[in-house]
């Protein structure tokens, strides 16, 4: 099972930025916590602060064939469509994940361009939201 893991806009950050609501871990402390879980499964990382990379990366799904993705597109969740178009043009399964609350924050934070066509959404568990997102995926699971 091939599972791509897509972070967006400002999360190569973490770690460095805003540690009360994202915490003192990195993208690395990241992957390696995934990748210790010690699942029967291919994880692909990929982080990028470019929509036209996050979309090329989303239509590799053609190609690629992954399972299904655990995506935190960042800031991205709230403003962009070309990253919502790109993953219905080719019917890419996933899981929403924010490490933080994201309706505990700004009004404009409450609105997603994604929770409708994701699998399911996890908001404000941190890390962990990744691991609850991969336990699906391997159960089977499709969070309706």
């Amino acid at each position: 099972m091939k599972i791509l893991v897509i972070n967006g806009v400002n999360l190569n950050m973490l770690g460095k930025r805003e540690t009360e609501l994202y915490g003192s871990e990195s993208l690395s402390d990241l992957q390696a916590k995934l990748e210790g879980l010690n699942q029967d499964v291919d994880l692909e990382f990929f982080q990028s602060n470019s929509e036209e990379e996050i979309i090329n990366k989303i239509h590799s799904h053609k190609d690629e064939k992954y399972h299904c993705g655990i995506f935190n597109f960042g800031a991205h969740t709230h403003t962009n469509i070309s990253i919502r178009d790109a993953i219905l043009s080719v019917n890419f399964p996933f899981y929403e994940v924010h490490i933080s609350n994201v309706f505990a924050r700004e009004e404009f934070r409450h609105t997603s361009f994604f929770s409708d066509i994701a699998k399911g959404c996890i908001v404000g568990c941190g890390f962990d939201g990744y691991e609850f997102a991969l336990t699906k995926i391997i159960r089977g699971e499709n969070g309706s």
